[in-house]
């Protein structure tokens, strides 16, 4: 019993080991995506706190949402505060989750180089959206009388490009389309794609349909922001992976995983037993091989002879 567990302990540590060292090689290709990324999170975060200097409070916009939804008030706002952590941390998890899990499909830098591209591609439409057309936000701290509502010209250039806590929870004026509606639609479609469980799957958007609710009912944006989330992401998210190579699947023999001896000797014996009964080696040629008369048509086709006997 020792012996067994020691063995599969060892071999847990050597796969371990194996994919950590790919993760970091993948890392040391692929820093410069990841670096531009995390750099235009904070370039998004400067032009949303930006727009806040140049933000008037008025009065609230005609909005469906706000008839159909009671408003939760100042006191339950948090309530899509917290359902956005929660997918937030949920999607981290899931990407960092054990390498020695079968379950993982793809590598984790690999898919958060793509994470990052498809919220870069929504950010930038965002910042040009909210740029072009300031509308009077419906949050309680974005309206007339709050002293948040404006903030007083800055001094310098460090004022606007130093954001505190305070600037990232309580902005005013970055409303179409709703940031939070990116990150939640870009983590429930990279899921849909990439994740195994199909009932998190269905969980996940559901998700993302009370994530929008909760984000009107709290008087966090207008209808439109999410509404505009919604389909803005879903059609960026689509053009933009198609034009990025498809991730290779870690599942199907771990295609970017050294292999061990014993798997190579395995690889070995089964690419020469397909040759001995003429089979391509090449996993996409499915052709079916006949031997006739010791020759094997490169069609895949029987060669049929035809013999005629002459009677005497």
């Amino acid at each position: 019993m020792n012996l067994y567990i020691g063995r599969e302990a060892s071999k847990l540590w050597k796969r371990f080991c194996a994919e950590i060292s790919t993760e970091i090689s993948l890392l040391i290709e692929n820093w410069k995506y990841l670096l531009g990324g995390l750099i235009f999170q904070y370039i998004h975060g400067v032009a949303a706190h930006g727009v806040h200097y140049i933000h008037r409070p008025g009065p609230i916009l005609q909005d469906v949402g706000f008839f159909l939804l009671p408003e939760l008030g100042q006191d339950k706002a948090y309530l899509s505060e917290t359902l956005f952590t929660f997918i937030f941390l949920s999607f981290v998890a899931w990407s960092f989750h054990p390498f020695i899990l079968k379950s993982k499909k793809v590598y984790t830098v690999l898919l958060w180089c793509r994470v990052l591209a498809f919220l870069v591609a929504c950010q930038i439409l965002r910042i040009l959206t909210f740029y072009s057309t300031q509308l009077p936000g419906p949050n309680y701290h974005c309206r007339e009388g709050s002293r948040l509502a404006t903030l007083p010209p800055p001094d310098n250039a460090y004022e606007v490009l130093l954001m505190n806590f305070r600037g990232v929870l309580y902005g005013c004026g970055d409303l179409i389309f709703s940031s939070h509606m990116i990150f939640t639609l870009v983590f429930v479609r990279s899921y849909q794609k990439y994740g195994t469980q199909r009932f998190i799957k269905h969980l996940a958007w559901l998700f993302a349909v009370i994530q929008s609710l909760l984000i009107i009912a709290s008087r966090k944006h207008y209808t439109v922001d999410v509404v505009v989330a919604w389909y803005t992401v879903n059609l960026v998210v689509f053009f933009v992976d198609k034009k990025l190579p498809e991730l290779p699947d870690r599942t199907n023999g771990a295609a970017l995983l050294p292999l061990s001896s014993k798997e190579r000797d395995t690889k070995t014996r089964d690419e020469s037993h397909k040759l001995l009964n003429g089979n391509s080696v090449d996993p996409t040629d499915r052709r079916q091989r006949t031997q006739v008369n010791g020759k094997i048509p490169e069609d895949g086709n029987a060669v049929h002879v035809n013999t005629t006997i002459n009677g005497a």
